[in-house]
C-alpha cells in the first residue's frame, strides 16, 4: 500500500515548536560544531526543512560519526536495525 501526501503528514503535535521557541531559528544551533563520538538528540526544528530527517526517528538518540557537506552523518537504532542518517547541525541536540 502506497503513502498519500508527503513524509510530513499526520505529525501536527510532533513536529510542531513549544511556543517559548516560535520565532526565529537560533544561529548558535545553525552554526554549532558537533565532535565524531558526541551524543544527540533528534530533535526537528519544523520552521527549517533543510536536512530533517524521517519524523519516526524524533527524540531517538544518536551518535555523530561524521560530516557530509554543512550536515552531520548520525547513526541511530531503529528497533535491531542501525541506520545511518544525514541531519542538519540545527534538528541535532547536544546530550552531555
Amino acid at each position: 500500500m502506497q503513502r498519500h501526501g508527503s513524509f510530513r503528514s499526520k505529525t501536527r503535535q510532533k513536529l510542531s515548536k513549544n511556543y517559548r521557541e516560535k520565532g526565529k531559528i537560533s544561529i548558535s544551533k545553525f552554526f554549532q560544531e558537533l565532535e565524531p563520538g558526541d551524543n544527540v538528540v533528534l530533535k526537528a526544528d519544523p520552521s527549517f526543512h533543510k536536512g530533517m530527517y524521517f519524523p519516526r526517528f524524533h527524540g531517538k538518540r544518536a551518535i555523530v560519526t561524521g560530516k557530509k557537506g554543512e550536515c552531520y552523518i548520525v547513526k541511530i537504532n531503529d528497533h535491531d536495525k542501525e541506520k545511518t542518517l544525514i541531519v542538519h547541525p540545527l534538528h541535532l541536540k547536544k546530550v552531555k
